[in-house]
């Protein structure tokens, strides 16, 4: 069985931080989905099509990941929803610091509410990316 994580955000832009957090997962998962959100509930600095593009050059050029094991796509709907159209019960989370545990909680909580099916899992990035988030950028 394919172990398949969801690993949603807005990656505007991607930082250090979210390349860590996806390197580790990788020692993890076999597949990584990360889906950038579309919502318009937030004024963007880059486009979807724009972040889309950044994301792949960072993880696939500079980074040098391998493109079989991960999948960048755009979304708009529920990340429940979206693990159930990627047929994953795992959706991944990145902690920068303890001030992100509380907010993490609670949207982690929401969704199990939304489909008890699915397990939220925590992974720290490491200290020297811990203090950038992509609002500093």
């Amino acid at each position: 069985m394919i172990k398949k994580a969801i690993y949603p955000g807005t990656f505007d832009p991607i930082t250090y931080g979210h390349i860590d957090v996806i390197k580790k997962a990788l020692k993890i998962f076999d597949q990584l989905v990360v889906a950038i959100s579309d919502g318009t509930n937030k004024n963007y600095l880059f486009d979807i099509e724009e972040r889309i593009e950044i994301v792949k050059k960072a993880l696939f050029v500079d980074a040098k990941l391998k493109k079989n094991k991960i999948t960048v796509i755009s979304f708009k709907t529920l990340t429940t929803s979206l693990c159930k159209n990627h047929k994953s019960n795992i959706i991944l989370r990145g902690l920068r610091a303890v001030s992100d545990f509380e907010y993490e909680f609670q949207l982690a909580g929401m969704n199990y509410q939304l489909n008890p099916n699915i397990e939220t899992i925590f992974l720290m990035t490491s200290e020297k990316n811990s203090f950038i988030s992509s609002n500093f950028v």
